[in-house]
């Protein structure tokens, strides 16, 4: 699967753009990408139990991409 890369432009002044792979969760999670992640396998990626990238992506994905639906 591959997953493209998405450019996040700053809200507030003196922030940075932040880009990333879009899919990258779910590609750590082994979730097709038309389908919705688990709550189990949001936990056990925010727990670390499906590697430290997997960790990363669902902290990001908690602080940065939640807050801004």
């Amino acid at each position: 699967m591959a997953s493209s890369r998405k450019t996040i432009k700053p809200e507030k002044r003196g922030q940075h753009k932040i880009s990333f792979n879009k899919g990258g969760l779910h590609a750590s999670t082994g979730t097709k990408s038309s389908k919705k992640i688990s709550p189990a396998k949001h936990a056990a990626a925010k727990s670390g139990k499906l590697g430290p990238k997997a960790k990363k992506q669902e902290m990001f994905y908690e602080n940065v991409l939640k807050r801004r639906k």
